[in-house]
């Protein structure tokens, strides 16, 4: 079984059938209720959201991986296409009221001023489908995937509704237990690291240094002070390459060398995505 964050239609729940379209996948209240049910083993694996290239990243999330005892195990990059929805024989120029999650809103922000509607803000996008689907008010519609709208019965008036094209979330896989995948020379990897790097001069060069010298390149960089503390800044990398590569064994060593509390997280397949987008420093 799979984990997933929100209401039945979400797009986690998309990515999920996309991926593990097998598997039962399950929803949950929150991430952290979700990343737990993966450690306490009630389900196997669990799909959350990291980063979207309109939003940016999901900083809960990487507030919270320091504190599971989870492992990355893959990543998928999942298309968002926001569909327009109401209720069957509802028309556009009834609708007065448009409801979802507030990402979702400003990323049609303009479609939706444009056609006049007011935009409420709701916990996710398939919830917005749910209340939808219960209301009376023929005003009311909702943003939110095409799963979304089959799952709760409404009807799709614009399955482009967001104002740009190309948006695209990127999600972590994660399991209670590490699942290296086999070292191919040829393959692409990418290899996920949390460290810490004290306050002091040329900290986080010298950390660094070593993925430089042994021409391995990041793909992501990510920073934030752990518990509150001003004195040391805690990273997320990701990495392209297997830790099992010769130039990445070397790397890691002027890593553990310079850095403390240093942590892999997982080392997985790169997805097809990043090459058909060049994902490159």
């Amino acid at each position: 079984m799979i984990v997933y964050q929100g209401h039945e239609g979400a797009y986690s729940h998309l990515a999920c059938k996309h991926v593990f379209p097998d598997r039962e996948a399950q929803p949950r209240g929150s991430f952290l209720e979700a990343m737990q049910a993966v450690e306490r083993g009630e389900a196997e694996l669990a799909m959350i959201p990291l980063e979207n290239s309109t939003a940016g990243r999901v900083e809960e999330i990487y507030r919270l991986i320091p504190k599971m005892a989870l492992h990355i195990i893959g990543e998928h990059f999942e298309p968002v296409n926001h569909c327009l929805m109401a209720k069957p024989g509802t028309s556009r120029d009834q609708i007065r009221r448009v409801y979802s999650h507030p990402q979702a809103l400003a990323q049609c922000a303009q479609h939706i001023r444009e056609a006049g509607y007011q935009p409420e803000a709701t916990l996710d996008t398939a919830g917005a489908a749910l209340q939808v689907s219960r209301s009376s008010d023929p005003g009311d519609a909702a943003i939110a995937s095409r799963l979304a709208a089959e799952l709760y019965g409404l009807e799709i008036l614009d399955d482009h509704f967001q104002d740009e094209d190309g948006n695209t979330t990127r999600f972590i896989i994660l399991s209670s237990r590490p699942d290296y995948p086999a070292y191919e020379p040829g393959k692409d990897y990418i290899t996920s690291i949390l460290f810490r790097a004290r306050n002091l001069p040329a900290a986080l060069y010298k950390t660094l240094g070593g993925f430089a010298t042994n021409g391995i390149n990041l793909v992501k960089l990510e920073s934030y002070m752990p518990g509150g503390s001003l004195n040391a800044s805690q990273f997320h990398v990701d990495i392209e390459g297997h830790i099992a590569s010769a130039p990445m064994k070397r790397a890691l060593e002027e890593l553990n060398f310079f850095a403390e509390d240093v942590r892999i997280l997982g080392t997985y397949l790169a997805h097809p995505f990043r090459a058909s987008q060049n994902f490159h420093d």
